[in-house]
């Protein structure tokens, strides 16, 4: 069932992907006094967050704002439009930059980094990106400001600017603009001009019987690798050498920005481009859910073995992201035709916002132990719970969110998707999707509970340690309560999950 919606344009689109770069400016005339340069970014990521959660009430009325900058090509618009997939991640983005902003403060400063002013210029041009592909009406839109977040978030990567950062940076542009140059410019550009310029998320039909199944297998596959932010395996490797950068950065490549851009875009690929009856009819619809379900288990056992904490939070992530493109992968099982609402879709939009809670905490919780204990890893903590108690009973929320533990909010998303599982008939991808949170309280908590449950003297952690500045350890604690207010008031995200299955092209 298509839901009906109305288009009423609006400035407050553009006001909201404009916003950072007006904090841009205060940031660089503010840059000689540092608190009125943090000042000038909290003023304008608060007033985005409120414009942001003001149009909350239309979008789940069925009114979507939209805000048209130009015509490009014969029927493509450079357009933003407010719907209830972009409503969902443009709250998770605004809320976050805001925590994410005190973050950066107080570790940017306990950690004595350089260059803070670039830092947080190029921050603030990342969630103007970010914005700008939650809001994108179309493919062409959406391709321009995926690209526009790879160039701003490369000199956060490099920020360090020392061999490690450089090379961890190469990679990362090599992996994320080879992939969309690649693969998913020239399948932007063959669905153009096979549907004659189609290419609106929410027009009719975009690919039906304008391509027989081969090709339309073949444009699923390169849209779904070509959008690599999403962390698909064998497409991962610039997500744990990004981990060079600053956590902050790390905080807002893994739970924000960059790889939920990945994720979200690949739904929009599977919501908003193909029909349901062409999905059916692609083998590589099981194939890229067969990647995805080995991405998720993989992943997971690389997490493992490793004791930076970081890049076991990055392998982490690169797990969780399979979550959601196997959740969205499963549109293609024959088994969903005529449910209206498919519960893996559901969940895998649910996830977006359940993971980046949990996640960003973790990030957050490393930044801190970083600061305060000069730790980095994990065989080192052993008793710092009893140094640094907020930070690790945040870290211990965080674990049970990714791991879709109660009282959180990733049980939530989880249960959608298991329940989406058993909806297609897919069953080996709900015991992947139960080993893989198994593999999750593995690698997860016994960090917290090494934390606080060893003997006194029986850690190898020494030395006089604290918790960390308030600007870092307020954050975490925030968004620690986040992961346990989405388990108990996620009630406007999922209808706003629900709603945006209208998307899904008729059979």
């Amino acid at each position: 069932m298509q839901l009906e919606y109305e288009v009423i344009q609006s400035w407050k689109p553009l006001f909201i992907f404009l916003a950072p770069f007006a904090g841009i400016f205060g940031i660089l005339f503010l840059r000689k006094n540092p608190n009125a340069r943090e000042g000038a970014t909290f003023v304008v990521a608060i007033a985005q967050c409120i414009a942001v959660y003001s149009m909350l009430p239309q979008t789940l009325a069925g009114k979507y704002l939209v805000f048209t900058f130009w015509e490009i090509l014969p029927e493509v618009n450079i357009q933003l439009r407010v719907d209830p997939m972009g409503q969902i991640f443009a709250m998770v983005a605004s809320t976050l930059w805001i925590i994410t902003t005190l973050y950066a403060i107080g570790y940017m400063r306990g950690a004595n980094e350089h260059a803070q002013t670039r830092f947080f210029s190029f921050f603030a041009i990342s969630i103007a990106a970010t914005m700008g592909v939650a809001f994108s009406a179309n493919l062409f839109t959406l391709y321009l400001f995926y690209e526009m977040l790879s160039l701003s978030t490369y000199p956060l990567v490099t920020h360090h600017q020392d061999k490690e950062a450089r090379g961890g940076g190469r990679t990362y542009l090599a992996y994320l603009l080879g992939t969309s140059v690649g693969f998913a410019l020239p399948a932007i550009i063959y669905i153009y001009w096979k549907t004659g310029g189609t290419v609106d998320f929410l027009s009719t039909e975009v690919l039906g019987e304008s391509v027989d199944p081969m090709a339309g297998g073949i444009l699923l596959l390169l849209l779904v690798f070509g959008f690599a932010k999403g962390g698909l395996m064998p497409f991962h490797s610039w997500l744990p050498g990004a981990m060079v950068a600053p956590t902050p950065v790390s905080a807002l490549l893994h739970a924000v920005a960059v790889v939920k851009v990945g994720v979200f875009c690949i739904l929009r690929v599977y919501t908003g481009v193909f029909d349901q009856d062409l999905l059916h009819a692609v083998d590589t619809g099981l194939i890229i859910t067969y990647v995805a379900a080995f991405t998720v288990l993989v992943s997971s056992l690389i997490a493992i073995s490793q004791d930076n904490l970081k890049r076991r939070l990055a392998f982490s992530t690169i797990g969780q992201l399979g979550y959601i493109v196997v959740g969205a992968s499963m549109l293609a099982s024959g088994a969903l035709a005529g449910i209206d609402q498919p519960d893996a879709m559901i969940g895998s939009i649910l996830h977006i916002a359940m993971h980046a809670c949990g996640k960003i905490t973790l990030f957050f919780c490393a930044g801190a132990i970083y600061v305060g204990a000069h730790k980095k890893y994990i065989s080192e903590l052993e008793g710092i719970g009893r140094r640094m108690p907020f930070t690790m009973v945040a870290f211990m929320i965080g674990a049970f969110s990714v791991i879709g533990l109660p009282p959180t909010g990733g049980i939530i998303s989880k249960w959608y998707l298991i329940k989406g599982a058993l909806q297609a008939e897919y069953k080996f991808v709900m015991v992947v999707l139960l080993v893989s949170s198994f593999l999750n309280i593995i690698y997860l908590l016994p960090i917290a509970i090494k934390a606080f449950f060893i003997p006194k003297n029986a850690g190898a952690f020494h030395g006089q340690v604290r918790e960390a500045p308030w600007q870092c350890v307020v954050p975490l604690c925030i968004t620690a309560l986040f992961s346990v207010l989405l388990f108990f008031f996620n009630g406007p995200l999922v209808e706003l999950a629900k709603d945006a299955t209208q998307y899904l092209k008729p059979r």
